[in-house]
């Protein structure tokens, strides 16, 4: 499984997990964390705004931060959960965990996007980070039409943790 939360849901989850892996995606300017309380076993952290279209003074996601979260969700071991966060649990994270099942799932994007909205009414995958998986992947647009299909979701500050699974079909 993949399990996804805001910042301020991530002491709650990790105590609810034996062992897992983090991938923290918060602003450049969000302020240094301790990390050190959380029992992870790999920890990879990137540094973006949460954007969809360049905008002068801010860091996009781009090709190298998406390889980086291809590259966690691939070195993932079968015994450890992936836990996903960035501020709000909404647009950066829900797009990673988005891409990390599409690339081990090929053929399933429509599938795995409407059962992330089942499983959160709140995720608003940002849009570029998804557009740049889909290429990445070699996808021809599915990722970012499913994406487009399920919509934005319902207005929120912070979403609720919430799991989607890493492994197709379920």
């Amino acid at each position: 499984m993949i399990h996804v939360c805001s910042l301020s849901g991530l002491p709650e989850l990790t105590a609810s997990l034996q062992r897992f892996d983090l991938l923290t995606l918060l602003s450049p300017s969000a302020a240094t964390q301790d990390w050190s309380g959380f029992a992870r076993e790999r920890h990879v952290q990137l540094s973006f705004h949460d954007i969809v279209e360049l905008s002068p003074g801010l860091i996009a996601p781009d090709a190298d931060v998406m390889q980086a979260i291809l590259d966690f969700g691939r070195g993932a071991a079968g015994d450890r959960a992936l836990l996903v966060h960035c501020w709000a649990g909404v647009s950066r994270s829900s797009a990673a965990a988005y891409a990390i099942a599409c690339d081990r799932n090929p053929g399933y994007e429509a599938e795995i996007a409407d059962e992330l909205r089942r499983r959160s009414p709140y995720v608003t995958p940002n849009r570029l980070m998804v557009k740049l998986a889909d290429e990445m992947l070699g996808r021809d647009g599915r990722m970012n039409e499913a994406i487009a299909r399920i919509g934005r979701g319902a207005e929120t500050a912070e979403g609720k943790p919430y799991q989607l699974p890493l492994r197709w079909p379920i």
